[in-house]
């Protein structure tokens, strides 16, 4: 049965992976408010809950705060098991899965991300503004004044980054253009509506347009239409679907007040001996330890104690401003080391 615990998602607005769980959440019909952040640090309402993890979004369900857009939607996919309420979107066959699997893979660990930042318009405003350039450095591990984070090979000359950022996604493009959609199906996997596959294919390629990142002398979107087609049905039935139950939008007193007046969605697990981390270090539950992505935003690190680790996650019991919180964190591109 699923939680009837509040769910409070921290984000913002020009972010495609906070796009990624929203989408996610209204086309399962899963309630949420919303809390939404500044663009850059620093994020009060998150830290109010305790929280040193810089990166969007956040999801708290209760007490239970998950980090990582894929540990996020792996929860929901838990914790929201398929009811006439709500209704599921994974693939049920094994081909299916690894679809789904094989297109999240894509998005989040190709590298194509990164790219498709470097084709953002030139006028976009944040661009020029030294404090939000200077808080994507600082995501990028970069202080001013200490030692950049060491290279193993110089970059291209930077006058080159958008057309070779512009080459890798288009290769990306052209895997759903010329393969799952090239049939003239609807949805990636042939259903009768979008899928959990549509959501992890779509949500990078979807923040470009709604970007503006298409150029003619870089992508010329002509190339996709089979692509920009299934982006625009998939906005539309979203959007409708939004209207049916639209969110509240919450300030951040409220938002961490709904957090610490509500219970915990899941109960404590154990610390899995046998994890070659926890015996390095010889973990034990209680023990206090640093948790943090190892890919950017590494210099803000959650503190706590721990409560269990296994080869999937790690949770830790964190202090918040008006109580206490279970952090939890995927073990993809994320450390723990004792304090």
């Amino acid at each position: 049965m699923a939680p009837t615990l509040p769910i409070v998602i921290y984000h913002y607005v020009f972010s495609p992976v906070g796009k990624r769980i929203i989408w996610y959440m209204t086309l399962r019909n899963i309630p949420y408010t919303h809390c939404l952040q500044p663009l850059a640090l620093p994020r009060p309402d998150i830290a109010q809950i305790g929280v040193s993890y810089r990166r969007i979004p956040v999801l708290a369900i209760g007490r239970d705060v998950y980090l990582d857009s894929r540990l996020i939607m792996r929860k929901l996919e838990e914790l929201y098991p398929p009811s006439a309420a709500h209704p599921s979107l994974s693939g049920t066959t094994g081909d299916q899965k690894a679809i789904e699997r094989l297109l999240d893979v894509l998005m989040s660990d190709s590298g194509i991300f990164d790219k498709a930042i470097q084709l953002l318009p030139l006028d976009f405003p944040p661009l020029s503004d030294p404090e939000f350039l200077k808080d994507r450095a600082e995501l990028a591990g970069i202080v001013p004044g200490k030692t950049p984070p060491p290279q193993s090979a110089p970059g291209p000359d930077p006058k080159l980054r958008r057309p070779i950022a512009a080459a890798e996604l288009r290769d990306a493009m052209e895997i759903l253009e010329t393969t799952l959609l090239a049939d003239g199906r609807d949805w990636v996997l042939k259903t009768d509506r979008p899928m959990l596959a549509d959501i992890e294919a779509v949500w990078l390629f979807e923040w470009m347009v709604s970007m503006d990142c298409f150029s003619p002398e870089l992508i010329n979107s002509n190339q996709f239409p089979k692509i920009l087609a299934w982006i625009d049905r998939l906005s539309k039935l979203v959007a409708e679907k939004a209207k049916e139950s639209p969110a509240e939008e919450v300030n951040g007193d409220i938002a961490a007040a709904t957090i610490f007046n509500s219970g915990y969605a899941e109960e404590e697990g154990i610390v899995e001996e046998k994890e070659a981390v926890v015996a390095v270090q010889g973990l034990k539950k209680g023990d206090l330890v640093n948790v943090y992505p190892t890919d950017n935003g590494c210099l803000h690190k959650d503190t706590g104690a721990l409560v269990s680790l296994n080869s999937k996650e790690v949770v830790i019991n964190v202090e918040g401003k008006n109580g206490k919180i279970r952090v939890h964190a995927p073990r993809h591109k994320f450390a723990i080391e004792a304090v």
